[in-house]
Parts: structure tokens; sequence; C-alpha cells
């Protein structure tokens, strides 16, 4: 009897490690998606002000490398974890409000970083007509996104 209970609580807390493993792991990726997702933009930014080749040589391969070795893997796993995280362990909350508005703001932040891509091949086919300042303003989008993200996630309000 006693050894059926021991063996439940056990069997409980590998399961609460393996979530908060996993759980862990999405913000990890996460975090490390963002950090592309803020700084891509910067680069475009300091990219569409540059004119001489060493410069713009230079942000091709800094782009180039942060896109396809920092946010892409990083955005790819914040989305494998998140799904298994909430498909695992808490599937009740795909029929909450608050994460079909969070599904929503990540769905806008996948169109926003394949948009960030197709900037990437503008800039590296030398053919980008937007000016320094319309990439200030673009850079803003990932924030209002992870705002809105972190304020459903652990508020979770409606």
């Amino acid at each position: 009897m006693y050894l059926n209970i021991v063996f439940k609580i056990l069997l409980i807390i590998h399961i609460i490690q393996q979530m908060l493993l996993t759980k862990s792991l999405h913000l990890i990726f996460m975090v490390t998606w963002f950090a592309g997702l803020f700084y891509l933009p910067r680069l475009f930014v300091y990219h569409s002000m540059s004119s001489d080749k060493i410069s713009i040589d230079r942000f091709h391969v800094m782009e180039r490398k942060l896109l396809w070795g920092i946010m892409t893997p990083g955005g790819v796993l914040t989305l494998i974890f998140g799904f298994y995280l909430t498909v695992n362990y808490y599937p009740i909350y795909f029929s909450q409000s608050w994460m079909i508005y969070k599904l929503f703001c990540i769905f806008l932040l996948i169109i926003y970083h394949f948009w960030c891509i197709k900037i990437f091949f503008t800039f590296k086919n030398n053919l980008n007509k937007k000016t320094h300042i319309w990439f200030r303003w673009f850079n803003e989008v990932p924030v209002i996104l992870l705002v809105a993200i972190i304020f459903l996630a652990i508020y979770k309000p409606l």
C-alpha cells in the first residue's frame, strides 16, 4: 500500500520535473528568439545608413549569422517546446480566450519573422529602398508583441 503511494508520488515528481525542464527550454529559446527579433531590425537600421562596401559586407555577414544561427533556431525551438508544453501539460489552455489571443500574437510574430527574412534577402541583393527611419519603427513591433504575449501568459485575463 505505502509502496504504491511512494511510486505515485515519485511519478508525479518526475512529471513535474519534465514539465519544468520543458518550460525552461521554452523560455530560454524564447529569449534567444526575441534577442534576434530585437537586434536584426537594428542591424537593418545601420545597414540602410551604410554606403561603403566594407560596412555593407560586414552587415551582410552579421545579419546572416544572426538570422540563421540564432534567431530562426530560437524561434523554431520556442514554438516546438511551447506547443509540446501546452499539449502535454496544459491542453485546457487551448479553449481559453487568453490563449487564443496569445496564439494570435505568436502568429503575428511568425509573420514578422518571415518579414525579417524577406528584408534580409532584399539587403543581400542590394535592393533595399527603405530608410533607416522606417526600420526604426519596424524595430518596435516585436516589443509590442512581447509585452502582449507576456501579459497574456502571466496574467491570463479574460
